[in-house]
């Protein structure tokens, strides 16, 4: 890997470890002096190795500047004299500060990061936006990018979230030894948007943005790491997001459409991550079911043949009984679809009518799959409002294709 790979690549995996326990060293209200030190162990990196090339061990380089830095700052500035000195005044105050950039201690600040962060006090957006800086290290193009939208717009938003936190004072270690049961639904909810934002994008150019899936998953094994947030629903969350990632080679074309599941290559799925996702599932078992352990069996039928018996059944019970518990139009119309193929379309057509959700593209695209056989007409008109409603450039070529089948 070059220096011009190296330098970014390092910056994706180690920039948010290192602020993280910054943070736990200077408090939450101190997070831009901690990201100001690591952008610049960055920027040193990049002077260095441009001139006297990559050192044996890069990632080791890296945490040495970052521990020479915050030594340096305690020296120098009053916070050594404030936080430092009282914590260690039955110690020698030669005692020289250590950074502790363990695995362990590295795993820990990120749990309390993501606790703090998916702080009710902000919105949803804010916390999304928070934890791909902070906690996935994407530069702030690459937010803006993801959410099609400035970079003075996402710094105006990250800005915002971190006075917020200082204003409220906000506590990194009392965000997850108090607030765990708390916060626990908020932190699931926040990775489960940011997949879904990697998984189907309406507000970037990519139909799939994997980068923010893998880091979805990534944030969801931390919690299934740690004892406290090892719960029954965290695996089901992460079978669900191993099922669905199982697809992503089959859901676009070479040219970057959008392909539906029904005519998805199987042969393209990734089957170590459906056996992967059965393994979370079996750990999730539990007397209670989260809206993740049915969305998880749901995604579980989904990967076996139309022909298996019981599938759509079992898929139209689920959506059942997720409905009882999380109710929402989008699932409503999810479930016409499971309906359409464990009883009828006709039946199915009735149930979709029902749902408002007539400014959404994906409504008129099932009505529109719901009369493929049984009124054309009808179909064609769905199809056209899809067209007109879509957001994306893939679904309007995706449902182009379709109104020029009928034509």
């Amino acid at each position: 890997m070059s220096q011009n790979q190296l330098i970014p690549h390092l910056f994706r995996t180690e920039y948010s470890k290192i602020v993280a326990v910054l943070c736990s060293v200077f408090g939450l209200n101190e997070i831009e002096l901690a990201e100001d030190m690591v952008s610049e162990t960055f920027l040193i990196a990049t002077e260095t190795w441009g001139l006297k090339g990559v050192p044996d061990n890069p990632t080791a380089w890296l945490y040495t500047v970052a521990k020479n830095k915050t030594k340096d700052y305690f020296k120098h500035h009053k916070i050594f004299n404030e936080k430092v000195k009282p914590a260690l005044q039955n110690e020698s105050l030669n005692v020289v500060f250590e950074l502790d950039l363990s695995d362990k201690n590295i795993t820990d600040s990120q749990l309390r990061m993501l606790f703090a962060i998916c702080n009710p006090i902000l919105k949803k957006e804010t916390q999304i936006a928070l934890a791909l800086r902070i906690l996935c290290g994407f530069g702030i193009d690459e937010i803006a990018q993801a959410f099609l939208t400035n970079k003075a717009t996402i710094n105006k938003r990250l800005q915002r979230g971190k006075a917020k936190l200082r204003l409220e004072k906000v506590d990194l270690l009392s965000s997850i030894n108090n607030s765990i049961d708390d916060r626990l639904d908020t932190v699931l909810s926040v990775i489960y948007l940011l997949f879904n934002e990697g998984y189907y994008s309406v507000t970037s150019k990519k139909t799939i943005q994997k980068e923010l899936c893998i880091e979805a998953m990534r944030l969801t094994y931390m919690l299934l790491n740690y004892s406290r947030t090892n719960l029954p629903k965290t695996n089901a969350l992460m079978a669900l997001l191993c099922f669905h990632s199982s697809r992503f080679d089959a859901r676009t074309s070479d040219t970057g459409e959008l392909i539906l599941y029904a005519n998805q290559n199987r042969d393209k799925w990734n089957y170590e991550l459906i056996k992967k996702g059965a393994y979370f599932l079996n750990l999730s078992v539990d007397h209670t079911y989260s809206k993740y352990h049915y969305e998880a069996i749901i995604s579980y039928w989904h990967t076996k043949e139309d022909d298996t018996a019981n599938k759509w059944e079992s898929i139209l019970q689920s959506y059942n009984q997720l409905l009882q518990i999380s109710y929402s139009p989008a699932i409503a119309l999810n479930r016409t679809y499971a309906l359409s193929r464990a009883n009828s379309k006709k039946e199915a057509i009735l149930e979709a009518l029902k749902i408002n959700l007539k400014e959404y593209h994906l409504y008129h695209m099932l009505l529109a799959n719901l009369y493929e056989t049984e009124n054309k007409k009808k179909q064609l008109f769905h199809l056209k409002e899809a067209f007109l409603l879509a957001k994306t450039t893939n679904d309007r070529k995706l449902i182009q294709q379709k109104i020029d089948a009928i034509k």
